[in-house]
């Protein structure tokens, strides 16, 4: 009798360490196995602007680019700047709303629309001197800057008002808009551009923006909030 309880306590011992082996081995692949997580993210600089300073260009001021004017207090509100593979693609797919997802056949189907108005003009007009250059979303942010500053209620309620205030746009002479040859192709995207801005027909990296600037100079705007960059040019809000 006391033989078998000693045989079973035995199998009930080899039992149990098998099964502390068992057990031991999959606590084990999950302490080795789980790679670590690991999250990236990209800091965007901020830039503040002095409300205080005057907006005043003197005459004998050194020109640096048509809207490089009078860094001193917010210029021409614009937004966005040369970026990066990663930042493009994300302003290029940012497309919500179902509207269209192209901008260049936005643009080609309105490239021979006609304005039909001063204000209309005056935008396209600034979308050409400031940024004829500029990728078509580049383009687009310039125009938004405009519409955007003329529904703000700090500056005029106008396109021609917002384009032609002084010390904004240096590309103004004598508070007039240069000659633009309306045969070329630059303006005809201009045009198109000025159409689908006003019109609200694409999404835009810079549709909340209000300033702007090239991204070789330093204005110091430190109260502004980047929104990005596209081209050569850097927007905030």
């Amino acid at each position: 009798m006391s033989r078998n309880f000693r045989v079973a306590g035995f199998a009930a011992a080899i039992l149990t360490l098998a099964a502390g082996v068992a057990y031991a081995d999959p606590s084990q692949a999950l302490d080795t196995d789980v790679a670590p997580i690991t999250s990236r993210y990209i800091d965007h600089a901020t830039a503040t602007i002095d409300d205080a300073a005057p907006q005043v260009q003197t005459a004998d001021a050194e020109r640096i680019l048509s809207h490089d004017v009078d860094f001193s207090t917010p210029v021409a509100q614009h937004a966005v700047a040369a970026i990066g593979g990663d930042e493009r693609g994300a302003l290029n797919g940012a497309n919500p709303g179902g509207k269209m997802a192209s901008l260049a056949s936005l643009v080609e189907e309105h490239g021979a629309t006609e304005l039909g108005s001063d204000d209309l003009e005056c935008l396209a007009g600034a979308v050409y001197f400031e940024s004829k250059g500029e990728p078509l979303e580049g383009q687009l942010a310039v125009a938004e800057v405009i519409i955007n500053r003329a529904g703000s209620g700090r500056f005029p309620t106008s396109y021609c008002g917002v384009v032609k205030q002084r010390g904004q746009f240096s590309f103004v002479r004598g508070g007039q808009i240069p000659s633009i040859p309306k045969a070329s192709n630059a303006w005809r995207k201009a045009v198109a551009i000025a159409r689908i801005a006003e019109d609200d027909l694409a999404e835009s990296a810079g549709a909340d923006a209000m300033f702007f600037h090239a991204r070789y100079v330093s204005p110091g705007w430190r109260n502004l909030k980047r929104v990005g960059t596209i081209g050569n040019h850097i927007f905030y809000r």
